[in-house]
C-alpha cells in the first residue's frame, strides 16, 4: 500500500508540474480545442466531497465552499488527481480480478500446490503488473462505461466453483429420484 501511495504521490507531482497549453506559448488562439468545462468539474469535486471521499481521492480535505472559491487551476488540477486515483483504482481491480481468472484456469488443468501463494507471486511481479496496467488502461479508453459492466463479469466469475460445476451429477444407482414437493413417496 505505501509502494501505491509513492507511485499516486509521483503521479499528482507531475500532474502539477505540467505545463498549461494555451497562447501564451505561442500557440495560435483559434486553433486551440474547447477548454475544459469547469463548473461541469467544480460539480465532480462537490460530490467528492459530498461522498467523503475528497482526501483519499485529491489528498487535500475539502469542504463545499472550498470547492465554489477553487481557482480554474485549482478546479482542474484537483480533477486531474481524481482521475489518477480513478484510474488507478480501475487498473488495480482489473489487473487483480485477471490474475485471478488467469490462476483459476490454469489451476484446471495444472496441479498448483499453492493457488494463494502462485496468485501471490503473479500480482507481485513487476512485468505481469506493468503489462496488465497498460492492456486495463488501454481497454479503459476504448470501453469507457462498458468497462463495469466487464468488470462484474469478472467480479462474478471468481466466485464461480468451476470444480463442482465441470463435474456431472451423479446419483447413487439404489437411490431413488427425488420425489417432487406435494406428492408422496410410495415407499
Amino acid at each position: 500500500m505505501a509502494e501505491e501511495e509513492l507511485v499516486f504521490t509521483d503521479v499528482m507531482n507531475m500532474l502539477e508540474a505540467e505545463p498549461s497549453s494555451g497562447a501564451a506559448e505561442g500557440v495560435v488562439a483559434g486553433l486551440t480545442a474547447p477548454g475544459p468545462d469547469i463548473p461541469a468539474l467544480r460539480e465532480q469535486l462537490a460530490v467528492l466531497v459530498s461522498t467523503g471521499k475528497a482526501k483519499e481521492a485529491t489528498g487535500v480535505q475539502l469542504t463545499h465552499e472550498q470547492v465554489k472559491r477553487l481557482s480554474v487551476k485549482d478546479v482542474e488540477k484537483y480533477t486531474k488527481r481524481y482521475e489518477t486515483y480513478v484510474g488507478s483504482k480501475t487498473t488495480n481491480s482489473l489487473v487483480d480480478s485477471v490474475i485471478f481468472l488467469v490462476s483459476k484456469a490454469v489451476g484446471m488443468v495444472a496441479d498448483i500446490t499453492d493457488i494463494n501463494d502462485y496468485q501471490r507471486e503473479l500480482k507481485n511481479d513487476y512485468i505481469i503488473n506493468q503489462e496488465l496496467s497498460i492492456l486495463a488502461g488501454s481497454t479503459a479508453l476504448k470501453c469507457g462505461r462498458f468497462l463495469a459492466l466487464a468488470n462484474a463479469a469478472l467480479i462474478t466469475t471468481k466466485h464461480i466453483n468451476f470444480n463442482t460445476s465441470l463435474q456431472p451429477q451423479q446419483q447413487p444407482a439404489h437411490a431413488a429420484p427425488p420425489t417432487p414437493k406435494g406428492i408422496r413417496s410410495m415407499d
